[in-house]
């Protein structure tokens, strides 16, 4: 095994600071002051094409190859069996999927006649545990050359089923909401059991592209952990970045862009932004030590999945305290607070991405104060 010693035994700032920044960003889009008051670029875009938004998702899994690759290696390097990381693996992914279903649980607890027949069953935690399990799998299973063959391969196939496989009732490529290969299948095998009554984003089918994000971020990992210098790493990630970002504006022609389809062109287009973007936060802060302004970052990257689900759970549970307002309606606590603390402040717009901004520094706030004591807590 032809790794790295330096980013073996040393831990990549860079990738902390860059997971810190996408669950802030997960964070910030998530928790609007109103859904019915947010900035475009803030929102997913409605079908077809792509927004800042769309890009943290992927962002995130493109994350976990890279980590998946660099803490493997380590674990391998130090002998441990392929016995032993597997249970591992498959202890993580049962966990993260089962919080998935925990908070979703919680959501329907919120809605007025819950059902619990009905809970979501897909997620983005439950599509983090996947992807995490599997391409796990591969890693330790297969070399560089074998992971880059079944990326391009999981690509490959979803596009030609979603364009050749002809859906009952609509046909072969049809990229509808209600006429695709994925809608298709969520509704045979999840009906009841969605985000939307007949459609999820999350579902069956589209994970298999979202599988191939996350090997991006394997294969990334194979790179940085090369005994290639820093300022080659660097331009390596630059330059097939960059071609990514081409091929997929290329490949929109004929398979849209789409986060909710998690078309190819998605994944291809979205794989190249994250390597720029790991690119830009490698060369500043490995190469050239600007490490202490991005401490924020770091703090909540090194306990991401922790911040992540304790914000859904705070939100969850806040939402089920109500309180009276002078006409005699009631609103959330978190509803009471944007209305009588920042829309009088901000104005609807404003209020509602202050409050936004507001939530994402409670949680840096309280990565910091985990971090200062070295807590770090792990799945």
């Amino acid at each position: 095994m032809n790794k790295s010693a330096s980013v073996i035994s040393g831990r990549l700032v860079s990738l902390d600071v860059f997971r810190g920044v996408t669950i802030a960003g997960m964070i910030l889009v998530n928790n609007p002051g109103s859904w019915g008051y947010v900035y475009a670029a803030l929102g997913h875009a409605e079908w077809h094409g792509w927004t800042p938004t769309d890009l943290i998702f992927p962002f995130f899994l493109f994350i976990v190859g890279v980590a998946i690759n660099l803490s493997l290696t380590k674990r391998l390097v130090a002998g441990a069996s392929h016995r032993s990381i597997f249970l591992k693996m498959l202890r993580r992914s049962i966990i993260l999927f089962a919080l998935g279903l925990f908070l979703s649980f919680l959501a329907r607890c919120i809605v007025p006649k819950f059902d619990i027949s009905h809970i979501r069953i897909p997620g983005v935690l439950q599509r983090i545990a996947i992807c995490y399990f599997f391409s796990a799998l591969i890693f330790i299973k297969t070399n560089w050359k074998g992971r880059a063959i079944i990326t391009v391969t999981l690509l490959a196939f979803y596009w030609v089923m979603m364009k050749l496989y002809p859906v009952p009732g609509y046909g072969p490529g049809v990229l509808t909401l209600d006429g695709n290969l994925c809608t298709y299948i969520d509704n045979l095998l999840l009906k009841g059991h969605m985000y939307k009554p007949n459609f999820d984003p999350e579902g069956i089918f589209s994970t298999i592209p979202a599988i191939a994000t996350t090997l991006s971020g394997v294969l990334v990992g194979d790179w940085l952990c090369s005994p290639q210098s820093r300022p080659e790493k660097v331009a390596r990630l630059f330059v097939v970045g960059n071609f990514a970002i081409l091929a997929g504006i290329i490949m929109d022609a004929w398979l849209p862009i789409n986060k909710q389809l998690w078309t190819s062109s998605y994944t291809v287009f979205t794989s190249g932004m994250a390597m720029v973007c790991l690119a830009m936060c490698y060369y500043l802060i490995d190469i050239k030590g600007y490490k202490r302004w991005v401490l924020p970052f770091t703090a909540i990257g090194m306990n991401a999945i922790a911040m992540f689900v304790g914000n859904g759970l705070m939100v969850r549970l806040l939402s089920f305290w109500k309180i009276t307002e002078p006409d005699s309606s009631q609103l959330t606590s978190l509803a009471y607070a944007y209305k009588h603390f920042f829309v009088p402040i901000a104005g609807n717009l404003n209020g509602s991405l202050l409050y936004a901004i507001v939530m994402v520094l409670i949680w840096i706030g309280i990565a910091a104060i985990l971090y200062r004591k070295r807590i770090f807590i792990k799945i």
